[in-house]
């Protein structure tokens, strides 16, 4: 389509060296040819024009001082992407590997992911390229303060509500609050995944993992399967790996597979929860120490190799772009018939063609690992009325939040005559709220 084409050839151009922006915009407007030719209004109000330029992007300069009291530079940043039809909603990562070009890819998926939720928030991200791993409590609270000392007059309740991501968790975001409320004289709820003791949401550390789960049981039942006896592989083990691995065996799941930076493991016996969580969450070690405590495990370096492990059920959960063609065809080969994203766009348009061709279900991130900024949206709400829920009501509505996805994205994708193609049905579903919201605000 000759309008879609030149937006997205203009995008490009303005936008150099930021490749997996590139490739996010390419995926969403390939899929949303459809819609474009059904609503000529929306090329008329120049609306993918609007959509793909941020309504802000923040780049700011954070010093701080080392514990050899040293001064340190980095770069942080904030994209406040689509307010349409809320405030600004993503998290904040922590990662050497962090530019512009980074958040803004993950700051425009925000924008369909948060919409497909059915809840008033819009589309951002940030972060910065601090690598908090070797780093003092002392160092991370020094620099956590002077990030926030920058970001704090751009964020409030009503505007921009981050919350954590990569390399932001408990710990981050306590610092983070403590000096956004010290500078602002102000309790409310301008971050989330806050502590419980302060304002925090019980069921947010598991609600991404949970979300997937939850997501691509909905989707493997509508085809007659089931998580019960199905063996699964998880690649990460962050919150969201850690969290799925509990959920997934609760439904009768093995979990044989997980990883890290460094490697993976493989348990023939199914990965044990409760290690686990005790490497990762109290001890903060690498998942090469499980086999130390489960003999009959192993531990191999190279963390791309977890495809190669037979499963029925893969869900990459670590980063952006882990799961090539190879490993797909790899997952296929070996009997793999679903895969579910845990992360941001963690397989690769090449990967993605060939579940496809082969008829594997596919969960796109943006629509199956959307149960985290769901229940930061919970917790917004319980903050705004001074209310706390019990686990179990927040762990309710989020099981209603992810059928409810899965069931608009695959209902969007048969009235356009995508079939089972969640990732157009999910992208479609998301576009069709905001972009009716743009028409209905004007040119702004």
């Amino acid at each position: 389509m000759k309008y879609i084409d030149a937006v997205l050839e203009k995008t490009i151009k303005i936008n150099p060296g930021e490749p997996e922006f590139h490739q996010a915009v390419r995926e969403v407007l390939k899929s949303l040819e459809p819609v474009i030719q059904n609503h000529p209004e929306y090329e008329r109000a120049g609306l993918l024009e609007r959509l793909l330029e941020p309504e802000r992007q923040v780049i700011f300069r954070v010093p701080w001082l080392d514990d050899q009291n040293r001064v340190q530079i980095n770069r942080g940043f904030r994209v406040q992407f689509s307010s349409a039809i809320g405030p600004y909603k993503g998290g904040l990562r922590f990662h050497p590997t962090v530019n512009l070009g980074i958040i803004k890819f993950l700051a425009f998926e925000q924008i369909f992911k948060n919409s497909l939720t059915g809840l008033p928030i819009g589309g951002g991200k940030g972060g910065s390229d601090f690598n908090p791993r070797d780093k003092s409590d002392a160092e991370i609270m020094r620099f956590c303060q002077s990030f926030m000392t920058e970001l704090y007059r751009h964020i409030g309740a009503d505007t921009d509500v981050p919350a954590g991501d990569i390399g932001v968790g408990a710990r981050e975001i306590g610092y983070l609050y403590g000096q956004y409320k010290r500078i602002r004289n102000a309790y409310e709820g301008a971050l989330t995944g806050k502590g419980l003791s302060y304002g925090g949401s019980l069921a947010r550390k598991e609600a991404t993992g949970y979300g997937l789960i939850y997501f691509v049981d909905e989707m493997i039942k509508s085809k007659g399967k089931s998580f019960e006896n199905s063996t699964v592989s998880i690649s990460g083990s962050g919150n969201v790996a850690i969290y799925a691995l509990e959920k997934a065996r609760q439904l009768g799941a093995k979990v044989v597979a997980m990883s890290d930076s460094n490697g993976y493991i493989y348990d023939p016996e199914g990965i044990d929860f409760e290690t686990v969580r005790k490497l990762k969450e109290t001890d903060r070690e690498r998942i090469s120490e499980y086999v130390r405590v489960h003999a009959k495990a192993e531990y191999h370096p190279g963390s791309t190799g977890i495809w190669s492990i037979p499963c029925h059920i893969a869900l990459p959960c670590a980063t952006q772009n882990e799961l090539n063609r190879e490993a797909a065809e790899t997952l296929v080969k070996n009997g793999c018939f679903a895969v579910g994203e845990g992360a941001n766009m963690p397989s690769t348009p090449e990967a993605v063609e060939v579940f496809m061709q082969h008829g594997v279900l596919f969960a796109p991130g943006k629509a199956a690992n959307a149960g985290g900024v769901a229940v930061s949206a919970l917790e917004m709400s319980q903050n705004s009325i001074r209310a706390s829920w019990s686990f179990e009501e927040v762990d309710s509505k989020l099981q209603d939040i992810m059928k409810n996805i899965y069931l608009n994205a695959s209902e969007a994708a048969r009235q356009y005559g995508l079939g089972d193609n969640l990732a157009a049905g999910a992208n479609i579903a998301g576009f069709k709220k905001v972009a009716d919201a743009m028409l209905a605000q004007g040119v702004v």
